[in-house]
């Protein structure tokens, strides 16, 4: 087995400054390679040029600041170096005279739930499910509000630009360092999410768990041991080199120890799968069939707006149109969005919107600081599944009424260009819609959709086809990727 690289190895030759600032600094995040990108020292900057930006904006008035906790939340994933990294962020905190109250090992929702009870800003380091040899920083303000290009990060990244221990020149507000203190935050967490589902009237289910040997192995058993369900685990070790496989259920390769350990079993009711900072949550029926995050949408949106009616329930423009459908006859307002959690998160807090959904498997929740968490979501599934007799596969039929692609990614030199070549020829057909929220969205005249979007890290583009049936999606599929990749 392999190690990941400690925060303080070498590469032969390291990017300079300035290209590792543009490198890893992303729309949502901090993310990028241990060693050569990210090691302890740039981090410890990272973390002083964050407590700078909240320490302006508490002087200025014009944000939120260090809120009411007057500090700064941290926690960690399992990979080797993010406690390293996590203590490097806690001195640059601590460097301009702001506390840190480290949670140690979490999820990313916990984290969130940690920064909304607290009333603190906070910091997550994970690379969520990208391979051992990376890690990253999610950041939020106070109420787990989110910190993306925008909002937060570009400040961030001009601080660091100006050169190593910049953002801690001035040193200590107050004269002298902040403190670190240590608190245990799992039980509250877990309490938490299960005072938003009620589960009280549920039958008892069996399900299997995949937790990729990320960090549902260490939330999972404090959410789900006091309720009525019996879990069969699978890959609950702790273990950021991820043996068994990616912890990304995004791909489909990695749920298929999940859909044979149902299959094989014969006697569950569903089957969860994790992504590696368990902030996403992928489900399978009782037959080892795969559950359309769609679907999961559209069911928690009906499960929400019961619970306030009227209400707007947000969702990304990959979602099925199936979900706007269901959300307007649930008596809900369809608010469309981008996608990424920045976007989505700031479109909860104008629209005041109940829900959030989006097609990666990321369900956001307005009793949850409009934040994601993919254990809320799956305990709304579960509490929908043991409500009724019914099996999960056709609970969920009802929510899933077209078929889809998937996401299809393909190798281009001029994402652009090439997208400007497919709505030049789908614009010039009758009855042909195309927007530009977020990449190419191509509306047909029969209701068949696709979206291209460029990756914001690769030379990718990424398509996401849905129509009637399979043969009507791969017919548009095979004519938009003719097209992208002629």
């Amino acid at each position: 087995m392999s190690s990941t690289p400690t925060a303080t190895s070498s590469a032969e030759a390291a990017p300079d400054r300035a290209q590792v600032i543009d490198q890893v600094v992303k729309a949502y995040d901090i993310r990028g390679l241990v060693g050569s990108q990210l090691d302890a020292a740039f981090v410890r900057d990272v973390g002083a040029a964050f407590a700078r930006v909240l320490l302006d904006e508490q002087r200025s008035g014009q944000g939120t600041g260090l809120g009411g906790g007057k500090g700064v939340v941290i926690a960690h994933d399992m990979r080797e170096s993010s406690p390293e990294l996590a203590d490097a962020f806690a001195e640059g905190v601590t460097g301009l005279g702001v506390d840190v109250v480290h949670i140690g090992l979490a999820s990313t929702d916990m984290l969130y739930y940690a920064s909304g009870a607290l009333e603190m800003p906070g910091a997550m380091f994970t690379a969520s499910h990208n391979p051992a040899t990376y890690n990253g920083i999610k950041l939020c303000r106070a109420g787990a509000s989110p910190v993306g290009q925008d909002s937060g990060l570009d400040e961030i990244a001009a601080l660091l630009d100006r050169g190593p221990g910049e953002a801690a020149a001035a040193g200590p507000e107050a004269g002298e360092r902040g403190s670190i203190s240590h608190r245990e935050m799992r039980d509250d967490y877990a309490a938490f999410l299960r005072s938003l589902v009620d589960l009280s009237g549920i039958r008892s289910l069996s399900i299997v768990v995949d937790a990729g040997n990320g960090m549902a192995g260490y939330t999972v058993p404090a959410v789900l041991d006091p309720l009525p369900i019996e879990v069969e685990p699978l890959f609950f070790e702790l273990d950021g080199t991820f043996p068994n496989h990616e912890a990304n259920p995004l791909d489909p390769d990695n749920l298929q120890d999940l859909q044979r350990k149902v299959i094989t079993l014969g006697r569950v009711d569903a089957g969860l799968a994790f992504d590696g900072d368990a902030d996403r949550v992928f489900l399978v029926d009782e037959k080892g069939d795969a559950v359309s995050p769609s679907a999961i949408t559209a069911l928690v949106a009906t499960r929400e707006l019961r619970k306030h009616p009227g209400s707007t329930v947000i969702h990304n423009l990959i979602t099925s149109r199936a979900v706007p459908e269901i959300i307007t006859e649930a008596g809900g307002t369809p608010e469309r969005s981008r996608v990424g959690h920045s976007f989505i998160k700031a479109t909860m807090a104008e629209t005041g919107a109940v829900f959030g959904g989006e097609h990666s498997a990321h369900y956001y929740f307005r009793d949850f600081w409009n934040a994601d968490s993919g254990m809320l979501a799956a305990l709304h599934v579960l509490a929908a599944l043991g409500e009724q007799d019914r099996p999960l596969s056709e609970l969920m039929a009802q929510y899933s009424r077209y078929a889809a692609s998937g996401e299809i990614n393909s190798t281009v030199q001029d994402a652009q260009a090439a997208m400007a070549e497919v709505e030049q020829d789908f614009g010039a057909r009758e009855g042909v819609t195309t927007d530009d929220l977020d990449g190419l969205t191509v509306v047909l005249p029969d209701g068949s959709w696709f979206n291209l979007r460029p990756s914001n890290t690769e030379p990718l583009l990424r398509l996401n086809v849905e129509a009637a049936d399979d043969d009507a999606v791969a017919a548009l599929r095979d004519e938009v990727l003719a097209l992208v990749r002629g």
